[in-house]
């Protein structure tokens, strides 16, 4: 979703032709405040600032680059900016914005896969260890393989999860 913060008599030409670009849902803010209030109910892709809000009432400013979250923000006078620079500079937010939520989720990906493969190595250690032990009920025994087992499919899917592309 993208918001579009602007008090601008343009801003249905605008919500129109963003839309029709990108396929995604814009909605409008007519001022700063309602826009932090949007910020704090829901999350956008990017946030188009209207220079002129952002002159004329400087106190809110702050307020809506605190509540942005994951937004990539753009100001833009929509008061001499053409609806095509709109475009562009939308379209170019929004990549943006899934570039670095993609990548986010790929380092977010490898640390949990790091901490897992640590947990696993451990986890074989010790099965191989206890396998290992003199005069194992068979009982105990059967547990043991089953649970290494277990843990070395476990280890041959976080492998396979490492060579995917």
């Amino acid at each position: 979703m993208i918001l579009i913060v602007t008090p601008s008599a343009r801003a249905e030409e605008c919500v129109v032709s963003i839309r029709r670009a990108t396929n995604e849902d814009v909605v409008v803010a007519e001022s700063l405040r309602k826009a932090v209030s949007r910020l704090q109910t829901e999350s956008y892709l990017t946030v188009v600032l209207d220079q002129f809000l952002l002159e004329t009432e400087p106190h809110e400013t702050d307020a809506v680059m605190d509540h942005l979250g994951a937004a990539i923000p753009l100001q833009l006078n929509l008061a001499i900016c053409s609806a095509d620079r709109l475009v562009r500079e939308v379209r170019a937010a929004v990549q943006r914005h899934h570039r670095e939520e993609a990548a986010a989720r790929r380092e977010a990906a490898n640390i949990l896969q790091s901490e897992l493969n640590g947990t696993v190595t451990a986890l074989l250690l010790s099965c191989e260890l206890a396998l290992g032990a003199p005069d194992l009920p068979e009982e105990a025994l059967e547990k043991l393989q089953t649970t290494y087992g277990i843990v070395k499919r476990l280890r041959a899917q976080l492998e396979s999860h490492t060579t995917a592309p």
